[in-house]
């Protein structure tokens, strides 16, 4: 049973510093500016149904598009820590990663682009969920998938209160945040990258 709690803190560590809920407050305030409060709440709960459903749909069907495209486990980790160690650190110099910006016009639905798809479902997020769910049975994905509902849960009253969390905590404690998430994500990169790393190392060579 300490496993699986050991497991459950773990993705929900990773899962918080990679959307860091708290600095999006601020880039939700920003973008909702001119909306009212009606239309700030249809906005939060669309971009994070969008995101919970993508997500959702990438621990699902990890282990079968591993198959598909004959990507192997240690390759995710490796990729996966290499964009998780990279959103890290641009968030450690207090900037927002390219990975987490959006070009689109403002005529584009916000809720879509750039909230949903990449602010909240970026690569890293994408790449968190696949690492900690295709490498599991049944009870991982399914810690992987609450575990991030959860977290869409806590994000949402972070959006719908941003004005008041950004308030109480100024611009200087977004910014401490942001960096204390971006320390976290290095390091787990890192630890994915290893891990990646570690099980070809240990791999048998083919004949």
């Amino acid at each position: 049973m300490s496993t699986l709690i050991e497991h459950a803190l773990t993705v929900f560590m990773a899962f918080f510093a990679i959307m860091n809920p708290i600095a999006n407050t601020a880039v939700f305030a920003g973008l909702t500016g001119g909306m009212n409060k009606q239309q700030q709440t249809n906005s939060a709960l669309k971009s994070l149904f969008i995101t919970f459903s993508i997500i959702l749909m990438f621990c699902l069907l990890g282990k079968s598009i591993f198959h598909l495209f004959g990507i192997t486990i240690p390759a995710l980790r490796i990729a996966g820590g290499i964009l998780v160690f990279l959103v890290g650190y641009h968030m450690l110099q207090g900037k927002s990663s390219s990975m987490h910006t959006s070009d689109e016009s403002a005529d584009s639905d916000i809720s879509v682009s750039p909230l949903a798809v990449p602010l909240l479902a970026g690569p890293g997020t994408i790449a968190t969920a696949m690492n900690y769910s295709a490498s599991g049975g049944w009870l991982e994905i399914s810690i992987t998938i609450v575990v991030f509902l959860a977290l869409c849960v806590i994000t949402f009253f972070c959006f719908i209160f941003s004005s008041k969390i950004i308030l109480l905590v100024g611009e200087n404690g977004l910014g401490i945040v942001t960096r204390l998430m971006g320390l976290i994500l290095t390091v787990i990169g890192v630890q994915m990258l290893i891990t990646g790393v570690t099980a070809v190392v240990n791999t048998p060579m083919a004949a």
